[in-house]
Order: structure tokens, then C-alpha cells, then sequence
């Protein structure tokens, strides 16, 4: 049951949370009754099963929720009541105004997500508040996974929310998705906050499993309707691209038992041919515009990987060149990680520790499992064990510490 009902909070709190915003036009009041509907649920459905439609019943519980409060705080009633009187032309005449306008929640319209997405990035925020508070809403993040993104403490990334939140509401920001001349000025907080859902979806911060299906799918749902928004946006082409090639690779991630596999150990024959068809294409439209950026230089990685039939074919010379590239437009720590793994493919790993050695990344999980594994490849065996110790002891996914678990035995064998 508890698998249960944290599966439905993953796929419908954010979708519940938009729609309540849409009509409330208050993230807290939206926030607080599907918070209190799952807690209803979690209390009632174990006694009485589960309903047919989960993401119906939190909705419908929330929007009663949301009538209860509302009731309490007569103020904040005849504020609502007086916003959408205008939905209550033409309707039932012994319809309350309140409650034909509240009717509207148990249809939850996908662009209302679209829409949170945009009043989240309000340029009004700071870059990194705008990212957050989506992951927050959108994402269904808790404040630990989101920390871990920013690789942040907690602690600052629940300030953040709280600020984030209060300056929205006193700018009075509009709930919509915002005119043509705006949509440059937030599309890179979108893009961000799109990708990063789709990176928890990839690799869950926590939990049994490697992946999240249900964010993964969401964020290239989000990134579809972005495209057909904006399809003259190469960074939006870019970031779809690289989210459907990165996907084509999910069966070949984990075996029959759940384990993980590594990129170079996978069973390519089980690659999404569709989706590397369709981010191949994606790629090419973005490289005849001659525009780069760094979502479209990232889809072009991963194009030259799913371009080779098996690992040993994967040409990391053209990879390493394209880290080249996105290093001089984002000249990050992540980045040079990454680079220094494909120059560890390409020229060995003795290279690849070379080019790490500027990289300080010392609370970021990747860093570690990928230098463990540069030092065992250098016969360094001492040192990538304790590599291997520090990146088991931030994995929080089961997974991926089995996994890390497994190469650090197999460092500890090897003489």
C-alpha cells in the first residue's frame, strides 16, 4: 500500500497541485490540500482498497479540502468567489458560484502543468528559485532530492521554496502561459527544470529502483508540447533530442534482476530504435540551424553513442570534442567530469585521471563512482576502493549502491 500511494503521489501531486493553482491562484492553499488528500488516503485506503481512479479521488478529495478552507477563511472566500463568477453564467441556477467554479477540478487539463511550469520561472525569481520551486511542484521532488540536485544543503533549498513562493504571490504573478515576446526570457529556467526532472526519472536520487518511469515520461511529455509551442527554439529541439535518445537506452539499463548495467556492458539489440530514429533526426534539424547550445551539443553525445552498433565502436574522439565544445559554454565542474571520463575511454584511464584532476566534486555522488572506476581500470586498486567507499556512502538509490558494491568487490579481488 505504502508503494502504492507513493507511486500515485509521483505520477498525479503535480498534476493535482497545477490544477488547484489554476483556479485558487494560491500555491499554498494547493500545496496544503493535496498534501491533505494523500494523507486522507493513506489512512482510508488501506481499510477500503483502492479506488478505480487514484488520481480522481486525490483530486476530488483535495478540491474538497480546498472547500473546507476556504469556508474557514470567509476573506479569502469572497475573493474567490468573485474571480470566477464569470464560470458561473449559464449554469445550474441553484448553483452556488463557489461551487460550480470548485466542480472544475476533477478534469485535471494537462497545460495547467505547462502553465505552473512558466509562473514557476517568472523572471521576477532568481535562475536557481525558479528551477527549484519546479522540481517542487511539477516535479513531485521532495527538498532532499531537490538539495541533491543543486548539490545544496536542505536547509537553503527549503528557504529558497518559501522565498520563492511568497515573491509570487506578491508580484501577483499570472497563472498562464506567457505571450510570444515573453517566452525567451523563462525558456532557460524551463529547459533546466524539464531536464532535471527527466534526470531524477533516470536516476532516482532514492528508492529500490534504478529509474522513475513516471518522471522520465512526464518530462518528455513536457518536452513535446514545448516543441510544438516553440519549434523554432533549437535549445528546445535540443533538450527533447536528448531526452529520447538517453531513453532508448532504459531496457538495456537494468538486468532480469533489477541490476544495474553500465553503458559499455549493455545489450544494445534492446535499444529503442524509434527513439534513436527520432532524436537522430531531432539532432540534424539542430545542426543545420548552426546555432549550438549546450542541450543540443549534449543531444549530439549521445547521437554519436547510439550511432555505434557496439561499445568498442563508439567514437570518443568526436565525444571528447564535443565536451570540448560544451566545456566553453559551460565551463562547470560536471562537465569537465564528464569530459574526463570520455577522455578516459578514449586515451586510458591514467588520461582520464589527468583530466579529473582539477575537478573538485567532493559531495557529488558521479564524481567518485567514476573516478573509483578510472582508478581500478589503472590498477590503483587501494585508491578506488576508497573512491568506491565515499560514492557508496552518498548513493541513496538500491540500485546503484548494489552496483558500486559489486565493482568495489571486484577492486578488492583484483591484485
Amino acid at each position: 500500500m505504502t508503494e502504492t500511494l507513493d507511486g500515485v503521489f509521483r505520477r498525479e501531486a503535480g498534476r493535482c497541485t497545477a490544477t488547484l493553482i489554476r483556479v485558487l491562484g494560491d500555491i499554498d492553499l494547493a500545496e496544503d490540500a493535496v498534501a491533505e488528500a494523500f494523507a486522507i488516503a493513506a489512512e482510508q485506503w488501506p481499510k477500503r482498497g483502492i479506488p478505480p481512479n487514484p488520481g480522481g479521488w486525490i483530486t476530488t478529495t483535495a478540491r474538497n479540502r480546498a472547500i473546507d478552507r476556504l469556508r474557514r477563511e470567509s476573506t479569502r472566500v469572497d475573493r474567490y468567489i468573485a474571480a470566477y463568477e464569470m464560470h458561473t453564467r449559464d449554469t445550474d441556477p441553484d448553483a452556488t458560484p463557489e461551487r460550480e467554479a470548485l466542480d472544475r477540478f476533477v478534469d485535471v487539463v494537462p497545460d495547467d502543468q505547462l502553465r505552473l511550469m512558466f509562473l514557476c520561472c517568472h523572471p521576477a525569481l532568481a535562475a536557481d528559485s525558479q528551477v527549484a520551486l519546479t522540481l517542487r511542484l511539477l516535479g513531485g521532488l521532495d527538498t532532499g532530492e531537490i538539495a541533491s540536485a543543486f548539490l545544496l544543503p536542505e536547509a537553503t533549498i527549503a528557504q529558497r521554496l518559501v522565498r520563492a513562493k511568497r515573491k509570487l504571490r506578491d508580484n501577483h504573478a499570472p497563472y498562464r502561459i506567457p505571450d510570444a515576446a515573453e517566452l525567451p526570457d523563462r525558456l532557460h529556467a524551463v529547459l533546466a527544470s524539464i531536464y532535471l526532472i527527466y534526470t531524477e526519472g533516470h536516476t532516482a536520487t532514492a528508492g529500490p529502483a534504478l529509474t522513475r518511469v513516471d518522471l522520465s515520461t512526464e518530462a518528455i511529455r513536457f518536452g513535446r508540447v514545448l516543441a510544438t509551442l516553440m519549434p523554432d527554439e533549437p535549445e528546445v529541439i535540443g533538450l527533447l533530442a536528448l531526452m529520447l535518445l538517453t531513453e532508448s537506452r532504459r531496457s538495456s539499463r537494468v538486468d532480469a534482476q533489477g541490476s544495474m548495467v553500465r553503458l559499455a556492458d549493455q545489450d544494445r539489440s534492446r535499444w529503442n530504435p524509434n527513439l534513436i530514429d527520432e532524436g537522430h533526426g531531432l539532432v540534424q534539424a539542430c545542426l543545420r540551424r548552426n546555432q549550438p547550445g549546450p542541450f543540443q551539443i549534449q543531444a549530439a553525445i549521445a547521437a554519436v553513442h547510439t550511432d555505434a552498433p557496439k561499445a568498442a565502436d563508439t567514437d570518443w574522439s568526436q565525444i571528447v570534442a564535443l565536451y570540448d565544445q560544451l566545456y566553453a559554454i559551460q565551463p562547470n565542474p560536471v562537465v569537465a567530469l564528464n569530459r574526463a571520463v570520455a577522455v578516459g575511454a578514449l586515451d586510458g584511464p591514467s588520461a582520464g585521471l589527468d583530466a579529473l584532476a582539477n575537478v573538485n566534486l567532493d559531495d557529488y555522488q558521479p564524481y567518485h563512482a567514476a573516478r573509483a572506476d578510472l582508478l581500478a581500470r589503472a590498477e590503483r586498486n587501494d585508491e578506488a576502493i576508497t573512491a568506491y567507499d565515499r560514492a557508496i556512502e552518498l548513493t541513496a538509490n538500491s540500485a546503484e549502491r548494489e552496483f558500486l558494491t559489486r565493482q568495489r568487490q571486484h577492486a578488492t579481488s583484483t591484485p
